[in-house]
């Protein structure tokens, strides 16, 4: 394996709910997949600062946030960094690491940044310290990692912060029971795959609007008749709503107002309204105003689009594969959206082996990009790198610009037109 130079940092995100299961902000991560020994890591944080700074300069991280607010992890020399200085402070949230010893120096510096507009949150809270008395005293967040305490840990915990007014944040969140454990203590916001992790139930039956919806993108598949689709709307009257909703986003790049499934196909064509299908899936069968915020429809908008975007960087030109790889990402998320197996799913639609593949098992160049985005996600760096060698024309510079365009477009969704 090729040594890991210490400029060789992806950006990863993780995204942070509120009380009502809203997005409400991305934690960025720059990290390097290695950090052996003092002088590597003091390296790295240069290296970390200068691709913060690229990141917001020439990447777009901040039009990439949208409407969301990004933390940002920091030591104690990137904290007293005058970089920080430089940075969108209305749209940062300054994470204080565990790590960083409480100083009369640290709470002054804090004190600064927060008079200049940032946001100060204190990361991985476990137990009340008197130490931390200072920094509760300037700080707004204080993120609680659940991890390691037991309900008895974390009812003490959560007591000891409450004599602060604070928003709390639960990060870690691993279960369904976990969320609702802390959504019960008060918790404000929540961080964690708990969301978009399937929960299987056997025997479940698709609901009539998903089953119409795959009925739908079969016919789109198969290059089916206008009417024959139209008809199929007509029965589920919440989903032509959203329909017209996603198509009439500024993601679409569309000037027109669409406004019927015959209008949708003339002007967008049938490859993306396969592609308008596809997110459809993961709104709100009734139609409802909050259906294209929803956490899931934002990962699994995220996921297509990174895809395709890598996708078009490794093979220019084809657009079967960047429609290929589209759909991988926006389908590998369906079993926790539907609650049955992917081989149920698999069954259902007539996808092609190369995607097909690479949802079972991962198989192929789209399962090894598929990988690579959840590897995103899960903040393995060591392995985005190992992944990333594995696709050639493919480096973290490439994958970070692609990331940071995949999130603007997915935050766009469900923005109409003026």
């Amino acid at each position: 394996m090729a040594e890991v130079t210490s400029e060789e940092i992806f950006i990863g995100r993780q995204p942070i709910m509120d009380r009502h299961q809203q997005l409400y902000a991305y934690e960025l991560l720059f990290r390097s997949s290695q950090q052996k020994n003092s002088a590597e890591v003091l390296d790295n944080l240069a290296a970390t600062a200068n691709v913060i700074m690229h990141a917001f300069a020439d990447l777009g991280i901040e039009d990439a946030l949208g409407a969301y607010k990004g933390f940002i992890n920091c030591d104690e020399s990137l904290l007293v960094s005058d970089m920080l200085e430089a940075l969108p402070s209305e749209k940062i949230v300054l994470e204080v690491l565990e790590t960083v010893e409480v100083t009369p120096t640290i709470v002054e510096r804090c004190t600064e940044l927060k008079a200049r507009g940032f946001t100060i949150a204190l990361d991985d809270f476990i137990k009340y310290e008197d130490k931390y008395k200072p920094l509760l005293d300037i700080v707004e967040i204080v993120k609680v990692d659940i991890l390691p305490l037991n309900q008895t840990e974390l009812n003490e915990a959560t007591r000891a912060l409450k004599q602060w007014p604070l928003m709390l944040l639960a990060e870690k969140v691993d279960s369904q029971e976990q969320a609702a454990y802390c959504h019960k203590l008060g918790y404000d916001l929540f961080q964690g795959y708990y969301f978009a992790k399937p929960t299987i139930i056997a025997g479940k039956k698709l609901n009539l609007s998903q089953m119409a919806l795959l009925q739908l993108l079969g016919l789109v598949l198969a290059d089916g008749e206008v009417p024959e689709m139209e008809k199929v709307l007509k029965r589920e009257p919440g989903l032509t709503m959203n329909l017209l909703r996603l198509t009439n986003s500024v993601a679409t790049g569309v000037r027109t107002k669409v406004t019927s499934m015959r209008h949708a196909i003339q002007v967008l064509g049938m490859r993306q309204l396969q592609r308008w299908l596809q997110l459809l899936l993961y709104t709100n069968p009734a139609g409802g105003n909050n259906s294209v915020a929803s956490p899931l429809l934002q990962l699994a908008a995220t996921r297509g689009r990174l895809m395709e975007l890598m996708a078009g960087k490794l093979r220019h030109g084809d657009r079967a594969f960047e429609d290929h790889a589209f759909m991988t990402g926006i389908m590998s998320l369906m079993p926790t959206l539907m609650g049955i197996p992917m081989e149920k799913i698999l069954s259902t639609v007539n996808f092609g082996n190369d995607v097909r593949e690479a949802l079972e098992s991962y198989s192929g160049t789209l399962g090894t990009m598929l990988s690579l985005t959840e590897a995103l996600e899960g903040n393995d760096i060591q392995l985005c790198h190992d992944l990333t060698e594995k696709l050639s024309g493919i480096d973290a510079g490439v994958v970070n610009a692609c990331l940071t365009q995949a999130l603007t477009w997915a935050n766009n969704i469900g923005k109409e037109n003026a």
